[in-house]
């Protein structure tokens, strides 16, 4: 008796078919889940480790007068002027010393047109960074702190400030009063900050959807269509920003997937002003 070969029939390859694809879906959600996680830990350290580049700008940018002992007649010259315009507001000069540095940290102005450079924008004057109602508000200026460019979705990063902590001129010390600071809540219709008060400056990333961020081509992304990610990308006039648990399209507050970091007035100043007394850097 002779035995004649039998292959799948086509019912039987097609049950294979649908449980192999049913495998294979259930295995790459998982993964596109953890490629997500795996940008979200990406960006968030890159956030951080922008803020510290700020705190650290913030830390050796001061203006200084320094005095020297040689002069005319035994006179005492100003030597020239290093930061900022040397004032009477330099102290008494020390026999001591030839260099007092005066109490006058700043941080850089956001960067406005997207050449990783923030004080460009100053004006030439007055030393200010351009603003509305006590805040600038624009992208990291990455090269001029020399950090990380972009977040993991290859979008810049925002970053708004206090316009009081970074004037150049007036700059600020253990004694500087915060004026319209701004404020992280978890709602874009809050009345009183519930998340953070008194805040000097915000980093923040527009998260995976990237809606209204500005990618490494130079080109501005869709804008956000939910409230809470809408404060965020346009947070005048009360300087307020939202950090918050995501959610999706149609739930409250809208799509919201933004990634927050911030420094506040006291923090900022035990860091830079660790002696309580000055910012010297």
């Amino acid at each position: 008796m002779i035995k004649t070969a039998r292959g799948f029939t086509l019912i039987e390859m097609a049950i294979v078919l649908v449980i192999i694809t049913i495998l294979i879906g259930g295995l790459a959600v998982p993964l596109s889940a953890q490629i997500q996680a795996r940008r979200i830990a990406e960006t968030k350290k890159i956030m951080e480790e922008a803020r510290e580049a700020l705190v650290g700008y913030a830390m050796t940018h001061a203006c200084t007068c320094a005095y020297s002992t040689v002069g005319p007649s035994g006179t005492l010259l100003a030597a020239p002027q290093t930061t900022c315009t040397i004032t009477d507001s330099c102290p008494d000069y020390n026999p001591s010393t030839t260099t007092v540095t005066l109490k006058h940290a700043y941080l850089p102005c956001p960067d406005a047109d997207g050449d990783g450079y923030g004080d460009d924008g100053r004006n030439f004057a007055s030393r200010v960074c351009p603003s509305s109602g006590g805040l600038a508000h624009g992208w990291l200026p990455w090269v001029e702190l020399g950090v990380a460019q972009q977040d993991a979705w290859g979008n810049r990063l925002l970053y708004a400030v206090n316009t009081t902590y970074s004037n150049e001129i007036d700059g600020f010390s253990s004694s500087t009063a915060l004026d319209n600071p701004l404020q992280v809540c978890t709602t874009s219709t809050c009345v009183t900050p519930d998340v953070a008060s008194n805040v000097v400056f915000v980093l923040a990333s527009f998260g995976p959807n990237g809606w209204g961020a500005l990618n490494v081509n130079g080109n501005t992304l869709a804008a956000p269509t939910g409230a809470d990610e809408l404060e965020n990308k346009d947070p005048t006039p009360d300087s307020k920003y939202v950090s918050r648990t995501p959610t999706p399209v149609g739930g409250p507050g809208g799509e919201f997937d933004d990634l927050l970091v911030w420094v506040s007035d006291s923090l900022l100043k035990a860091r830079v002003c660790p002696t309580g007394s000055d910012c010297s850097p």
